[in-house]
């Protein structure tokens, strides 16, 4: 029988933590970690993504400003702002929203965040730290990851891992951060030019299914009391529901999971754990 990787309860467990965290802190008079998000142009899954930030915010008792601009803006005026935010000292995390309009250049803008202030984790200063086993700001799905691992002591130490997608956001940290030193793990990448997925994912002991790929991990693929990760989140077509969607994993969750000994469900497992890891990025950048 499997038992569920519950994101959602160990991020409000987090959550709790970081806002005892926060009490102690203006108890102290200390001030509290500011996060500030810069949203650019009316992308639905953007607004929606940073409103879900700016709530958790309100609910640790983090201060957050919002910062808007119209799709038009011009890169020159999008970096200046990331400048006045870099250089605020009142301000701890700074993320700015992708996707953004064709005309800016993302990884102009992402390197323009302070490393500092690089909440999100995606500046290559951060990235290399990482990769050197520094202490840096980890990427938010990867650190989620990470947390669900641990608070559920799955162990890693020599466990053979395979990461399903190698994308800079999350199959490539992750494999970085499950092979490092003191954590251990046997980690084997594959990806869409990868030979017999099948069979070197029935040798897994943990699966990390981040490929964008509804249902593509079939109960054939995976042995008897493996533990599957699934980021994946692709929304599908549910006429019967009131949204008229739903979101589906990466895994064929009702067939795999009967043959697993833990699964995150989706959503309701590495989601949550995205969002709070922000909220343990900002609070770290704080600290420092």
């Amino acid at each position: 029988m499997y038992h569920l990787i519950d994101g959602k309860k160990t991020a409000a467990e987090i959550k709790s933590e970081i806002t005892a965290t926060v009490s102690s802190m203006k108890a102290k008079g200390i001030r509290v970690p500011h996060l500030a998000a810069v949203l650019v142009g009316n992308d639905g899954g953007s607004e929606t993504y940073v409103s879900h930030k700016v709530k958790d915010c309100a609910e640790v008792g983090f201060v957050s400003t919002l910062v808007r601009f119209d799709a038009s803006v011009s890169e020159t005026e999008l970096l200046a702002k990331v400048r006045d935010l870099n250089d605020n000292p009142e301000i701890d995390g700074l993320i700015v929203q992708l996707p953004l309009p064709e005309h800016i250049s993302e990884n102009k803008i992402i390197e323009s965040i302070s490393p500092l202030k690089d909440v999100d984790g995606f500046h290559p200063v951060n990235v290399g730290r990482m990769v050197a086993g520094l202490p840096s700001l980890v990427s938010a799905t990867p650190a989620g990851i990470m947390e669900l691992l641990k608070r559920y002591n799955i162990p890693l130490k020599g466990a053979e891992c395979v990461v399903v997608g190698r994308s800079n956001i999350v199959g490539r940290p992750i494999s970085i951060l499950l092979s490092q030193k003191g954590v251990d793990a046997t980690v084997t990448v594959v990806h869409s030019r990868t030979r017999d997925i099948a069979g070197i994912l029935r040798r897994a002991d943990i699966i990390i299914a981040a490929i964008g790929i509804p249902g593509f991990i079939k109960a054939d693929m995976v042995k008897e009391g493996a533990v599957i990760i699934d980021v994946g989140t692709t929304r599908v077509d549910a006429p019967g529901t009131k949204a008229g969607w739903r979101l589906i994993g990466d895994v064929d969750f009702d067939n795999v999971a009967p043959k697993c000994s833990l699964i995150t469900p989706v959503p309701g497992g590495v989601g949550p754990m995205t969002r709070v890891s922000l909220l343990l990025n900002t609070l770290k950048a704080c600290r420092r």
